[in-house]
């Protein structure tokens, strides 16, 4: 697919702040929507690989939240019914209408089983791509959100210092130029203070979630071997599933499932 970044890039204006989403395929089509995990400087490079398979049957989204991609580096409330409201809203700016197949990655697993509680008109089905759910978020610590905290901190320090060379960035699928921009917005993005107060949040995002009514409806739930998360990653996702009726797939890979495909 290429893409020239000096003319195709589509932003939406949400309260004065430019949002960037990323859309392809045929509008007529199925719209999966891609929520990208916590920290991940470049959602849409970051989904590519995985986007490129589905494009002939599907209108692809990515939804690059305030911090992430190309948006604006805009310190909004990180309350989960407030990022909902604001991606709903920048889907139709987009002139995008639902249902959607929400696939989140991560920590977005919260926002999309929220959504669908919300707006369930909006959600058709999810697909997890190594999905948080609320149960693994209620078991950490507020001493493990801090020192979890503290650490991205210290990535942003070294970050803005120009040191952090070594931080893993997939470069699968991407051609020359977008492993250029990729570079870019890794020097830009990575730990800023978007992803500090999410982290903070999380918790108590979390709880808002458990504290509803399960998302009914398919979901399909693709787990990683949970080396690169949380203790008790597998049996979390589990439970949850079984609580929900989702189907799952175990996989035996890392954290980030959508750099899996082949």
């Amino acid at each position: 697919m290429k893409y020239n970044f000096r003319t195709d890039l589509k932003y939406v204006d949400i309260n004065g702040h430019k949002l960037h989403i990323f859309r392809a395929g045929d509008g007529r089509k199925p719209k999966l929507v891609f929520m990208s995990g916590s920290g991940t400087a470049a959602p849409m490079y970051d989904f590519k690989i995985l986007y490129e398979k589905l494009i002939g049957d599907f209108r692809i989204i990515v939804i690059e939240k305030f911090g992430y991609g190309y948006s604006d580096l805009y310190e909004g409330s990180c309350k989960i019914d407030d990022v909902i409201a604001y991606q709903r809203k920048a889907l139709e700016s987009a002139g995008e209408k639902p249902p959607y197949v929400l696939l989140p990655h991560s920590m977005s697993g919260l926002e999309a089983i929220r959504w669908k509680q919300l707006y369930p008109e909006d959600v058709a089905a999810i697909i997890g791509l190594d999905m948080a759910t609320p149960i693994t978020y209620m078991e950490w610590s507020d001493s493990e959100i801090e020192k979890r905290i503290g650490l991205m901190k210290k990535f942003q320090k070294l970050n803005r210092l120009g040191l952090l060379f070594w931080y893993p960035l997939s470069r699968r699928g991407l051609d020359k130029n977008e492993c250029r921009e990729l570079k870019l917005l890794k020097k830009r993005n990575l730990m800023n203070d978007c992803y500090i107060n999410e982290a903070r949040a999380v918790q108590a995002n979390a709880k808002v979630t458990a504290s509803s009514e399960m998302p009914r409806c398919p979901m399909l739930m693709f787990v990683s071997d949970g080396k690169q998360v949380s203790a008790n990653w597998r049996e979390n996702e589990r439970k949850y599933a079984a609580g929900v009726g989702a189907e799952t797939v175990f996989l035996d890979c890392g954290h980030y499932t959508p750099n899996q495909t082949k």
